[in-house]
Order: structure tokens, then C-alpha cells, then sequence
């Protein structure tokens, strides 16, 4: 052909209507799998793809599904993004994916606010929105327009939209009665800061350390999800009067931060100090890491986030979907205990 195919060459070559062809593209899990695929076979046939700009200035929407990631630096979220995409993509449906937010010099992240413009032009069939992002209440606008999933975070400010996190409350006090059986009782935490999700788990690790009787113990150090907060809190806590004999991180890469900080400790003082994590990324199973961390079953929230997504009815809904975190037992939680005696 010398002229772009169309909608109409495709429903002639693949023996369809116009509408079925549309339907193809717009609402895939609609149509069924054998009328689908004979569609896309002309489409593949002819060169044919869908012009998601001139659909959206039709106003029939821009048939794709955004996800909204809160920052590409942690692998967190680019384990849940996969997975989300590999579900859509198994649907039919494509998926554009771009960060939620822009860094400033002092590492911290600030929304993007043209996107918000920009989803609003083009209408997306439904936002996925993936971890703690900044300003959240100036995206609710969207909810008017298209559905909205939040994974591995605490809407606050989106009551229509879906979630699906990790169970903050079981995980660390997995990680904190972990640390207790093995002897520890001056345990502290690395985080707080960062969002609610932060927010969550330092309450938790608190609730933890209150019912094992270790509340005389509780030392919460400030740190968002960035490495470079995790090694400072650490420092804080290590320079101290009495460096605990443990630390719990808010999530691995503050983890990774705090093991920085304590290889340094240990070189001035010989002492060794524990380290637990969040989220189970690539990296805590790093064989110069070997991190113990919570595992939120990354994949399942990324999947899941994408099926309420694809099941939406259109009314809205306000629920939430709380997986199961489960323990991973590495060697930095397995170091000696040096100064710290055995509870009771």
C-alpha cells in the first residue's frame, strides 16, 4: 500500500466490521479471543496501528492506560511497573509509562504538573499510579476522567481511587521479631519521611517494638526512601551515645544506605550492627548486599493493580487490597551480636 491503511482496510481484510476493529483496539477484553486475533493479524499484515492523538481529539478517548511512576531511581517500582505492563500487554491494551515527578538539586521530588495537562488532552482509559506521589490531591481531577490505581502507596487526597500495598503492619513486625529472636533488643528505625507509606511503617516499627516490651528502646531516625537519607539517619544513630545493636530501613535503598554507614562504624569500633530492609528489590539480593527485607510480592501488586484497572466498571469505587508481605532472610541480619545481651 502507498497510503497509511486504515480502520476500514483492516475490517475488509480481516472480514469484520468497522466497529469490531475499533472495539479491537478500544475495550480488547471485550471482543472474543479467535475475532481479536483475527484482527490483529490484518492489522500486522497491512502495517496498521491506531492513532492514539487523533482518537483522543475525536473524543473517543486515547486508548491506552497511563502509569504514573513516583520515581525511576528506586527498582521498586520498576518491578511493579513490569508486571503491570506484562498484564495490560496480555489484554490487548498498551500502556504508556512516564515518571509522576521531576528532582530538584536537593534530591528531593516535586510533581510534574504538565502531565496532568497533557492526560487530560489525551484521556487515558485508566492511571496507574505507582508509589508516594507528591501533591497527590492536584491529581484527583483525573478520577473525573478515568479510573485510578494506586500501587505500593497511601492515596491521601484520592478517595475514588483503588489500592493495593503491602501489608506495612505484618512487615515490620516480621522484621523487628526476627531481629528479637535473634537477641537484639536495641533495635531503632531508619525512616519516617517520604509519605504516608514512610509514615506507616515507623508507626509500625513502633507497634512492634511496643508489643515484645522494647518500648524503652524505640528510636525512629529521620530518612525518606533515598540511599544517601538511609546512610545519614544511620550516622545519626551510630555517632550517638549508644548506637543500637540493629536498624530497620524504611526500604532497601535506605537499607543499603545504613550498611554503608555501619561498614564505617564498624571499621573505627570493630563492632557489628544488623540491618533490615523493605521491598525485597534486585538489590538486597546482591551477593555484596545480602539485605534481609520484607517481600510485599511485588509482581502480585503490580498484576492485580492492573486487573482492577481492566475490571473497572466506570462508577467509582473506593477500595483497598492489602497483600501479605512475607520475610527474606539474609546475612545482614545474621552478624554477630557483640554488645547486646539476651532478652529476658
Amino acid at each position: 500500500m502507498t497510503k497509511r491503511p486504515t480502520i476500514r482496510d483492516v475490517a475488509e481484510l480481516a472480514g469484520v466490521s468497522k466497529s469490531l476493529v475499533s472495539l479491537v483496539y478500544a475495550k480488547p477484553h471485550t471482543v472474543s479471543e479467535a475475532r481479536r486475533a483475527r484482527v490483529l493479524e490484518a492489522a500486522d499484515v497491512l502495517g496498521f496501528r491506531p492513532n492514539l492523538v487523533a482518537r483522543s481529539l475525536a473524543g473517543s478517548g486515547g486508548g491506552f492506560f497511563a502509569i504514573l511512576v513516583a520515581d525511576l531511581h528506586n527498582p521498586l517500582f520498576a518491578e511493579i511497573v513490569d508486571a503491570a505492563r506484562l498484564a495490560l500487554a496480555a489484554a490487548g491494551e498498551v500502556s504508556l509509562m512516564t515518571s509522576a515527578t521531576l528532582p530538584r538539586l536537593d534530591d528531593q521530588h516535586f510533581l510534574d504538573r504538565r502531565l496532568l495537562g497533557l492526560f487530560h488532552d489525551l484521556r487515558p482509559k485508566g492511571i496507574l499510579i505507582v508509589g508516594s506521589v507528591p501533591d497527590m490531591p492536584d491529581i484527583a481531577s483525573l478520577a473525573l476522567e478515568a479510573p485510578i490505581v494506586v500501587a505500593s502507596a497511601i492515596p491521601d487526597g484520592l478517595p475514588q481511587a483503588q489500592v493495593v500495598r503491602s501489608d506495612d503492619a505484618a512487615g515490620m513486625r516480621l522484621v523487628v521479631r526476627h531481629l528479637a529472636e535473634l537477641g537484639h533488643t536495641d533495635i531503632a528505625h531508619v525512616g519516617g519521611a517520604g509519605g504516608a507509606v514512610a509514615a506507616a511503617r515507623a508507626e509500625a516499627y513502633r507497634e512492634a517494638m511496643t508489643e515484645l516490651g522494647l518500648t524503652e528502646h524505640i528510636r525512629v531516625s529521620t530518612s525518606d526512601y533515598s540511599e544517601s537519607a538511609g546512610f545519614g539517619a544511620a550516622g545519626l544513630l551510630l555517632d550517638g551515645p549508644k548506637p543500637p545493636t540493629a536498624i530497620t530501613a524504611v526500604n532497601d535503598l535506605a537499607a543499603v544506605g545504613a550498611m554503608a554507614a555501619i561498614a564505617s562504624y564498624s571499621e573505627r569500633t570493630g563492632e557489628h550492627v544488623a540491618v533490615t530492609g523493605y521491598d525485597n528489590t534486585f538489590l538486597s539480593g546482591l551477593r555484596e548486599i545480602a539485605l534481609t527485607t520484607v517481600d510485599p510480592g511485588n509482581a502480585a501488586i503490580g498484576s492485580l493493580a492492573a486487573q482492577l484497572l481492566l475490571d473497572h466498571s466506570g462508577s467509582a469505587v473506593e477500595s483497598e487490597h492489602v497483600a501479605t508481605p512475607s520475610l527474606v532472610v539474609r546475612a545482614s541480619s545474621l552478624i554477630p551480636r557483640v554488645r547486646n545481651a539476651s532478652p529476658g
